[in-house]
């Protein structure tokens, strides 16, 4: 759905979102293609929310990225949401249909997925183990990406195991856990190791772990992106191992996002990269 003047909009939607990197990628991509229209924040809070996403349609936007606190709460408020976010419990991004309904997806899995394909071409789910640390919904959300694309056994770490051994019940046979004072001991024999913490992150303690058991040819990802190598990966790196920053999963769900909206399947240059890093 689009203003009848042609001009798109689009934004997302949290509380809060002035740190959101989202304005930057979108607004370059709209410029890249020609395309007229504006990305924006949308600072909402959680009572107003219902009114926000009803906005969408009165103003004539294509749709909004959706982040914290909202992107469970927003999942009733939907016409419609695809089976990936149903299964994940949350969408990160909303469509306003041609017919002024709004429809709901989850895109971070994917844009997980498709950074380890970026890093690593031939990257298989399933290669061998993987071992999560975390079990939040960024956790939830690499699972089921990873579980769609082939994964037979996943291992979840997380401080509090009662949420991991959650995750474990729910998608089956192929999830397990580990206990977090045995993540370290469980790298051995791992094809692909993730943080789905927020240590590491700017203004966080580092995430500690004894990588002295990880192996050169295990595929490392964080999905912080700020800082770009938060002390995990840079140790990870100089064990040979191959790392792959938050950034990548950013974008990826983006231009998924983009297109939904704007009908182009933009691209990423290091033209967008720089762009990205000036804001840090």
């Amino acid at each position: 759905m689009s203003q009848a003047d042609g001009f798109g909009l689009a934004g997302v939607i949290g509380m809060p979102v002035a740190h959101s990197r989202s304005p930057v990628i979108h607004n370059y991509w709209l410029k890249a293609h020609g395309i007229r229209g504006s990305y924006v924040p949308l600072a909402v809070k959680p009572e107003r929310l219902e009114d926000a996403l009803h906005g969408l349609i009165a103003l004539g936007f294509r749709g909004c990225n959706v982040t914290m606190p909202h992107k469970q709460t927003a999942m009733p408020l939907l016409d419609r949401v695809n089976e990936t976010a149903k299964r994940i419990g949350a969408v990160n991004t909303i469509v306003v249909e041609a017919d002024g309904s709004l429809s709901g997806f989850n895109n971070d899995g994917n844009g997980f997925v498709q950074s380890l394909r970026d890093a690593k071409a031939d990257w298989r789910g399933d290669a061998g183990p993987i071992l999560l640390l975390g079990a939040g919904g960024a956790s939830r959300a690499v699972v089921v990406a990873l579980l769609e694309n082939g994964a037979r056994e996943i291992r979840i770490a997380n401080r509090t195991a009662e949420k991991a051994e959650a995750i474990a019940r729910e998608f089956g046979s192929a999830v397990s856990t580990v206990a977090w004072g045995d993540r370290g001991a469980a790298l051995g024999d791992v094809a692909l190791l993730v943080n789905c913490t927020d240590r590491g992150m700017v203004g966080k303690d580092a995430l500690e772990i004894d990588l002295s058991r990880l192996r050169p040819e295990t595929l490392v990802a964080d999905l912080i992106y700020t800082p770009l190598e938060t002390p995990f990966l840079a140790a990870a790196r100089a064990r040979g191992c191959v790392t792959v920053n938050g950034l990548g999963l950013l974008l990826n769900q983006a231009r998924l996002a983009f297109k939904a909206w704007f009908g182009v399947m933009p691209e990423v240059t290091p033209e967008l990269i720089k762009a990205i890093e000036a804001t840090f």
